[in-house]
């Protein structure tokens, strides 16, 4: 990826959710073109600050979005603008089902790169069941707290990427989790990388991008 690269300017919409209006940004690197890809990032807990402007949210959109990815970042219920209320993760699902249906009909794309941080990890490999996107990145996903048992594995190339000096989520337990599918998810670590990835941004980045162009889940 060219280092000039510059992020398409975030535009607002608003999609339609199953308890009311769902804020979102919508960013298109291809101004218009027709992408082989569209993606969708959900948000960390909603009761701790989690929001579509976390940093690492923006990271994964902007990894897509190196790829030519047109992507989505969206406020669950209750947050930003968005109508409704905390539903304990069940409604989230269908919210993150709702902001998927949105863009593959917005850009007339089926393929979808499907992503999230945290509580959005577990909310997002719980929609790629119903979604069937082409790839799944699931970062810092919440074993022990949000995900106590192993939801089925999408059918699809997955992607694990967590530090190992995570102060929220153990290491070690998203390790043996991960390691517990048949077959395995793809595994990143980031040595030295704690929950939010303080000064590691950049190379959450670049292995969230490579592993999509790997997998030819976008184009670039």
């Amino acid at each position: 990826m060219s280092q000039d690269f510059r992020p398409p300017a975030p535009q607002p919409a608003f999609i339609a959710g199953p308890v009311g209006a769902l804020e979102a940004r919508v960013e298109d690197p291809g101004a218009g073109a027709s992408p082989s890809a569209v993606g969708v990032v959900c948000h960390p807990h909603p009761l701790y600050g989690g929001t579509m402007q976390n940093k690492v949210v923006h990271t994964l959109a902007r990894a897509m979005q190196e790829l030519g990815i047109p992507t989505v970042r969206f406020n669950f219920r209750g947050v930003g603008q968005s109508e409704g209320k905390y539903d304990a993760g069940t409604g989230e699902v269908d919210d993150a089902l709702a902001a998927i249906a949105w863009a593959r009909a917005r850009w007339g794309c089926g393929n979808l790169c499907l992503a999230g941080f945290s509580f959005g990890s577990a909310i997002a490999l719980q929609a790629s069941v119903l979604a069937r996107p082409g790839a799944l990145v699931t970062v810092a996903p919440p074993v022990g707290r949000l995900i106590l048992t192993s939801p089925p594995r999408p059918d699809c190339p997955w992607l694990v990427a967590q530090g190992d000096r995570d102060e929220l989520v153990e290491f070690a337990a998203v390790r043996s989790w991960a390691e517990a599918y048949l077959p395995q998810p793809e595994l990143a670590v980031i040595a030295g990388a704690e929950h939010f990835f303080h000064g590691r941004l950049g190379e959450l980045r670049g292995v969230v991008r490579d592993f999509l162009r790997r997998k030819a889940a976008g184009g670039g």
